[in-house]
């Protein structure tokens, strides 16, 4: 059994975060992008799941204005896909977001157009949790890689 929780430790949030982005190379790369990310999440709201003690996955999040907040990043251990434990953060982020008066989530993931199946799985698990593709930046990441942005209405 796993349990999510609010992490405040900064250097435990950039621990939590190079353990499994390092772990999940089809999603996070390259190595100094995770070692920015880590050091960036420090300053985040962070919540993390644990099983025991072993860390198993995480969300970091971004406040853009008093409306809304980004799931900045979420990683959650491949073979702990498809337990419940994605689920689980995003009912965290929630949790927090209307605790806070945010009125949306948010979040950026590749388009289908890039055909790549690590991320369409990615996608599903928005859609089936609620989001809603509302635009594609073709050149926000770079050409190779197409930018889906997505969004949740919490209000």
């Amino acid at each position: 059994m796993f349990k999510v929780e609010r992490i405040i430790d900064e250097d435990l949030k950039t621990n939590i975060t190079l353990e499994i982005m390092n772990s999940l190379p089809k999603w996070f790369s390259p190595p100094e992008d995770i070692l920015k990310k880590s050091v960036a999440h420090r300053k985040l709201p962070f919540f993390a799941a644990f099983d025991g003690t072993k860390v198993i996955g995480f969300v970091a999040l971004k406040a853009h204005n008093e409306f809304t907040v980004e799931m900045y990043n979420l990683g959650v251990l491949e073979e702990c896909h498809r337990q419940g434990i994605g689920h689980a953060l995003l009912m965290a982020v929630e949790s927090y977001s209307k605790e806070n008066g945010y009125k949306f989530i948010t979040v950026k993931t590749h388009d289908a157009s890039a055909e790549y199946e690590p991320y369409e799985r990615t996608r599903k698990f928005y859609l089936k949790n609620g989001f809603y593709p509302l635009e594609v930046f073709p050149l926000f990441w770079n050409e190779d890689n197409p930018c889906l942005f997505l969004a949740k209405y919490i209000g």
